[in-house]
């Protein structure tokens, strides 16, 4: 029986193009092998020849091949990742950062400086200072899972897109589902530092208030400033006690007696400031008044009316301002800093009525509740020590 030799180049060309790359993937079977059904033999190359199948195929592998990532790249992408979470962490705090961690951290660190009758004993300006990064921490990253369960909720990415679309949900740098993920993660990490600081009680309760607040929606109800102002008060205790080392090593000495801790007169101060923060945190609500309504929230001024709100600023502020310059039985001088800033929270929230004037009272109620929280500082005494 006779036999045919065939050229591969001159098979490739008699196929259809859709068949060629069909032929390609048999090219490595053996050009000599015979086929028993019609008898016909392709011969192989010979020695030193190359057959224009296998070179066709080489070139379909090279084409085929999906290209490995370097480790280089992956490197840069893991950096960069990495890089992208203290941004986001400043982007979901940022409007609480001013307004919130600073006053409390100020609260704690001027409280320590302050030493008796807020705490028994006395822990040193240098030890004090020397935890204020723990006490900047901590009510940062404790604002931080306040923020992380606010912002993620369906209701408060429709109200950002409109009003804050900077923040990292509406801007697209993070998804509802990560941030959720995320809190899975902190939130722990979070109880774990609190003990470590020693203050996992209070940060416990924080946490609760936070879920009270965000998840079961107390901040669209009128209990919004009561639940804010018990989350002042653990926020401003807790702050006092690392800074000046309770529950913690580095504020106690080695007799248990002389041991520095939060006294009576400072409970009773830190519970002042609560009901401060309780009758006049509406100042806030100011400038939030369009969105408010548009989510149906009960806050002061849309439930008793703007001009209510706005005059019982005017009374409280300037009250409690004259309560706590008594308390501490300032000096002359000493009563300028929050008599001057409280009457600036008054022309400010009484002069004009705009979202960007209510805005500049807001940040100057929390200058004003910095200057109370100095008045230990500068004070002679606490008058409940012989009265309360």
């Amino acid at each position: 029986m006779r036999t045919t030799s065939v050229a591969p180049s001159t098979l490739l060309s008699s196929v259809e193009p859709d068949c060629r790359n069909t032929l390609i993937h048999i090219s490595s079977i053996p050009l000599n092998r015979a086929d028993a059904k019609n008898g016909t033999i392709m011969s192989q190359p010979g020695i030193g020849e190359h057959s224009p199948l296998t070179f066709k195929r080489s070139s379909f592998e090279d084409d085929a091949a999906p290209s490995k990532p370097s480790s280089t790249s992956s490197s840069r992408s893991s950096i960069k990742t990495f890089l992208r979470v203290p941004r986001l962490i400043w982007d979901f705090t940022e409007s609480n950062f001013s307004t919130f961690v600073v006053p409390n951290t100020a609260f704690g660190v001027l409280g320590g400086l302050t030493g008796q009758p807020l705490t028994s004993g006395q822990a040193t300006a240098l030890a004090v200072l020397q935890r204020f990064p723990l006490v900047v921490a901590f009510n940062w990253y404790s604002v931080l899972i306040f923020d992380l369960a606010n912002q993620r909720s369906s209701e408060s990415v429709a109200e950002d897109l409109a009003n804050k679309p900077w923040r990292p949900i509406p801007a697209g740098k993070v998804t509802q589902e990560q941030t959720r993920r995320s809190m899975l993660v902190a939130i722990p990490a979070v109880l774990v530092f609190n003990y470590v600081l020693g203050v996992w009680r209070e940060g416990v309760f924080i946490l609760i208030l936070t879920w009270l607040y965000n998840d079961l929606q107390g901040g669209d109800t009128l209990l919004r400033d009561a639940i804010i102002a018990v989350a002042y008060f653990l926020f401003n205790t807790a702050s006092l006690k690392i800074a000046i080392g309770e529950g913690t090593d580095g504020g106690s000495s080695s007799s248990s007696s002389s041991a520095v801790g939060i006294t009576r007169e400072g409970y009773v101060w830190a519970g002042i400031i609560s009901a401060v923060i309780l009758t006049t945190m509406q100042v806030q609500d100011l400038k939030d008044q369009a969105g408010d309504a548009g989510r149906g929230r009960e806050t002061m001024p849309l439930f008793f009316g703007d001009g209510a709100s706005r005059a019982s600023l005017a009374v409280l502020v300037p009250l409690w301002s004259c309560v706590c310059v008594y308390f501490w039985r300032m000096a002359s001088w000493g009563v300028l800093p929050p008599v001057v800033s409280g009457a600036l929270v008054v022309v400010g929230v009484l002069r004009t009525r705009t979202p960007e004037t209510d805005a500049r009272a807001w940040r100057l109620w929390c200058l004003w509740t910095v200057c109370l929280y100095s008045l230990p500082l500068v004070g002679d005494g606490f008058v409940s020590s012989g009265h309360v």
